[in-house]
């Protein structure tokens, strides 16, 4: 089974936030106000793809830029899992 350290606030848990956020906030302003809040999920799946496809992700270079540190060492090994 694979669980990832919840032990600080790194780089990739805060992205799996923020899209998780912004999904479920799409959802919610969807049922109450308009179906065209369902654009922002769309956004944000055509984001996780080109991520998984090109490795480019801005919310992370944002993020980055603001001081967050990533998880991952440049080696590729991982540090979530022990």
């Amino acid at each position: 089974m694979y669980l990832a350290r919840t032990d600080s606030w790194y780089l990739e848990r805060l992205i799996w936030l923020i899209a998780g956020t912004f999904t479920s906030a799409s959802a919610l302003l969807t049922w109450l106000h308009s179906p065209w809040w369902l654009l922002l999920t769309g956004l944000v799946g055509i984001n996780l793809l080109i991520f998984a496809f090109t490795g480019f992700c801005l919310m992370a270079n944002i993020l980055y830029a603001l001081g967050a540190k990533p998880r991952t060492a440049k080696d590729g090994t991982t540090g979530c899992c022990q």
